[in-house]
């Protein structure tokens, strides 16, 4: 086994290329460091990233698998520049077994005419192409969505009301009860997959719904 992967490693820096300069919607945690009068300490949307990829790492999935969750928001978001990366491109630079991984964990936001869909068609559709999906987009999306919730529990733990605008600070798209929805939608679906290392990816985001409902008060 080679310790290390040209795969991977490409994944990473094409991810890191495409998401420079874009974030997160929100931070919880202090600052590391004095941050310069007048400056805005962010999350890079690189750190969600390393984070999704890493737990599938961990959770023991293979190279191209790791690669796409490296990749799983390229194809869905739009970079700093409002450019899209196509399909084809994503075949030429990192092969067809990856891409149609990332394919199957992205959501389509724009309809036919350019229209902006709305959250709920985007996750519904994302919900039953996760069905049909490869086992190993089942693993990313598992672990997207446990990244995502455990960032949103870290926040309300906090007091801090993502589901409202606020100074350096996005709301979320939808509120809690539709948040709570779409987890509890992708974990079921989930087990319509047999391979044992979902398993504790299932439950880390049962784990994380559970306390995302306490914290909301939705149980």
């Amino acid at each position: 086994m080679l310790l290390f992967s040209p795969l991977i490693e490409h994944a990473i820096e094409l991810s890191a290329q495409w998401h420079d300069g874009t974030y997160r919607k929100n931070r919880w945690r202090d600052s590391a460091f004095e941050v310069p009068e007048g400056e805005v300490l962010r999350v890079p949307t690189m750190a969600h990233v390393t984070a999704v990829a890493m737990t599938v790492q961990r959770a023991g999935w293979e190279d191209e698998v790791v690669a796409a969750a490296f990749l799983h928001d390229v194809l869905e978001d739009a970079n700093r520049y409002e450019e899209r990366f196509r399909r084809e491109q994503m075949i030429e630079l990192v092969g067809e077994a990856v891409t149609v991984l990332v394919d199957a964990v992205s959501e389509q936001k724009h309809d036919a005419e350019g229209n902006f869909r709305s959250w709920r068609d985007r996750k519904e559709d994302y919900v039953a192409n996760l069905r049909t999906a490869p086992t190993g987009a089942v693993a990313i999306s598992l672990s997207d969505k446990l990244h995502n919730l455990w960032s949103m529990n870290e926040s309300l733990a906090r007091e801090m009301d993502i589901f409202s605008h606020a100074p350096n600070r996005r709301a979320l798209s939808a509120g809690p009860e539709q948040q709570l929805w779409f987890n509890e939608a992708v974990l079921a679906v989930s087990e319509q997959h047999d391979d044992e290392r979902l398993v504790p990816m299932r439950a880390a985001l049962r784990e994380q719904i559970d306390v995302f409902a306490s914290l909301n008060r939705m149980r």
